[in-house]
């Protein structure tokens, strides 16, 4: 029950903060809204800025979290860039608007969260990082590439997603998810890790109906 009112505080938050921006909203009407106690909302937030902050770290926590279950879960450098991209990619479908209160509110955030905030888009730039130089190193991936820029390009390639994507667009976020796999395996794979049997689900060519 405690966990529906926080979720419930939340997502009638989100919905007010989409429109009315972060300092257009009050703690009591967010309460209103929300229908619930001043003393509900302050149980589970210490603040409005913990709240905010709350939002943010949602969908931080759920890529990182994924990203380093891909990295125990699998072997080959190329499985487990599947898995993050993957993950990446379903965070804009799971939580579009804590993303879109993320880059319209992000500035109002405390020192305190924005540096908790900080530090977990660093682990995860450099979860990424290491699994490219793992890549290079076990000859899966090109070794001309340099590893903080095909890095950072993937991260904003698919950040940019939260621009564009739509639940109900002409492709779903799985299928979103694959194409970006295919993209960016494509372009980071040697010729020879491209015949790797293992690898052969992620591209798009090899599920084509026979005949087509």
């Amino acid at each position: 029950m405690a966990t529906e009112l926080k979720e419930q505080i939340i997502n009638t938050s989100l919905f007010l903060f989409e429109k009315h921006g972060f300092h257009g909203v009050s703690v009591n009407q967010i309460v209103k809204a929300s229908g619930t106690s001043k003393g509900g909302f302050y149980h589970h937030f210490q603040s409005k800025d913990e709240l905010l902050f709350v939002i943010h770290d949602y969908f931080i926590s759920y890529v990182l979290t994924n990203a380093e279950k891909a990295i125990v879960s699998s072997t080959y450098p190329t499985d487990k860039l599947q898995k993050i991209i993957k993950s990446f990619v379903t965070v804009f479908d799971l939580y579009k608007a804590h993303i879109s209160v993320f880059y319209q509110e992000s500035t109002y955030l405390k020192p305190k969260y924005e540096e908790t905030i900080k530090q977990k888009r660093q682990t995860y730039r450099d979860i990424i990082f290491a699994v490219i130089q793992e890549g290079i190193d076990l000859g899966e991936f090109r070794p001309e590439i340099s590893v903080s820029i095909i890095g950072m390009s993937i991260i904003g390639m698919i950040n940019w997603s939260y621009k564009w994507y739509k639940k109900d667009g002409e492709k779903s976020i799985e299928e979103i998810a694959d194409m970006y796999v295919d993209f960016i395996l494509q372009s980071l794979l040697t010729e020879k890790a491209k015949q790797n049997p293992e690898f052969q689900s992620y591209f798009l060519h090899n599920r084509l109906p026979t005949g087509t």
